[in-house]
Parts: structure tokens; sequence; C-alpha cells
């Protein structure tokens, strides 16, 4: 299939929205936890997490719109600065999907679907027990996306945990051993398969391919 500009503008909403989303391949599946100045905790699903940089540890990702739909993770990251992302493996896929659901303010979706909250000290934003890769992040910048109302998110990270087990011999990361899933579009999920590791790029060692 080939689709210009004005066939992806006609489309029904949902069809666009499934395609779109999907073109630009396998995204991390996150979830994002924050709390209210009131206690009231919320948790939702994001496939738009991205690295930012290594000195500042930083992490952004996508918030939509802020419009007649209440933004419970915007409002409250705005409110005390606080707040985690954490890897949605397959042990938890489906509770995780379903945060996605719009709920009314007094409701948490940690109590709705199935997911537990936890806590370090020092910190007030609620991590996902479930979740074995864990990050706690202070908010330091939003930066709107005149384009599409969209905005960018910007935390530096506070903590990290990681599984002893993920980390390797030359310290890289193996997904594989959570179980780390993927998100395609708005509601497909795919999982993780380490296929190669390769040393770090020099232009003197690239191979006579």
């Amino acid at each position: 299939m080939h689709y210009t500009k004005e066939q992806i503008a006609s489309m029904d909403r949902v069809q666009r929205l499934k395609i779109i989303n999907a073109v630009s391949g396998i995204k991390p599946a996150n979830l994002i936890g924050t709390i209210a100045d009131d206690g009231k905790t919320n948790v939702a699903i994001f496939s738009s997490v991205v690295h930012l940089g290594s000195d500042p540890a930083l992490m952004g990702f996508i918030m939509r719109p802020i419009g007649e739909v209440s933004r419970h993770t915007y409002e409250n990251i705005l409110q005390n600065g606080q707040y985690t992302i954490n890897h949605v493996d397959r042990s938890f896929v489906k509770n995780a999907h379903y945060t996605s659901a719009k709920l009314d303010r007094n409701d948490s979706e940690f109590e709705k679907c199935g997911l537990n909250e936890e806590y370090i000290s020092g910190f007030e934003a609620p991590f996902v027990k479930e979740s074995q890769l864990k990050i706690g992040l202070q908010f330091v910048e939003a930066i709107n996306i005149r384009l599409n109302g969209t905005i960018l998110m910007i935390g530096e990270i506070k903590h990290l945990i990681i599984p002893e087990a993920n980390i390797g011999d030359h310290l890289d990361l193996d997904l594989s051993i959570t179980n780390t899933v993927g998100i395609s579009g708005l509601n497909t999920y795919y999982a993780l398969e380490k296929i190669a590791e390769y040393p770090y790029a020099r232009a003197a060692e690239i191979p006579d391919f």
C-alpha cells in the first residue's frame, strides 16, 4: 500500500492512529507512576519514552495535547515534580495495557488494574512493584511542540533500579532476561529477543562487508 499525505488525513481516526503509531517500529512499553499532592496515585502506559543524554542522565516522553481531557500524569508531575518509569514485562502486560483507560481522578489505575505501588525513602512518586527495571525521575523541563500541541516532558534520573542479572560482562543491559516487552500501534505487544552483541563501533574496525 502507498498512502499519500491526503489519504492519511482522510483516514478514519482510529485507523490513522493505529497505522501512524505503528510505522515507527517497536517502541518501549513503560508505565509512568505519579502521585498528586492529595496522595492519589496514577499509573499509565506510555510508548514514547526516549533517552535524551547520559551526562546528566535525562529521559523524555511525549504527553498528548492538554485540553478537555484531563491528563492526570501531566498534572501530578507539575504538582510535585517526581515520577517513575517502569518497564513492562510479560508477567503483567495485560494489566499494564488497561491503564490506558480513562479513569476518574479519584480512581487509581494501580487498584483498578491489579498493580501494586512501591516506594523508596525520600522519593514521593510510586514505582510499580511488579516491574523489574525501574527509574525514578525529577521533572526538569516541558517543551511545547506547536505543530500538534504535544509536550516533551524531560526528567533527570535520580534513582535507577536494575536486576543484577541484567548487567552483562561489558556493562550492557540484556532486556530479554526480564522479559521486557515492546508496543506497536495502540494495542499490540511484542516480546524482545537478544539477537546479537557487537563491540563499540570505531571507523578503523569496520568489517569488510
